[in-house]
């Protein structure tokens, strides 16, 4: 397994606690939710990054 660093993050109560409830419905952690998140969001952009960068089919 990679290694992992820590840091804090910032989260205000109300989106701290949709995230717990979120977690507890995918049955991870709440670290592990964010950190899934995380994952979609940066494979979402780099899959938005490609489609950008192809040449657009003519009609």
């Amino acid at each position: 397994m990679a290694e992992k660093k820590a840091f804090v993050l910032r989260v205000n109560p109300d989106m701290l606690k949709e995230l717990e409830a979120w977690a507890q419905q995918d049955f991870r952690s709440l670290n592990g939710q964010i950190e899934f998140l995380l994952s979609e969001a940066l494979k979402k952009q780099k899959r938005s990054k490609q489609k950008g960068n192809r040449p657009e089919e003519p009609d």
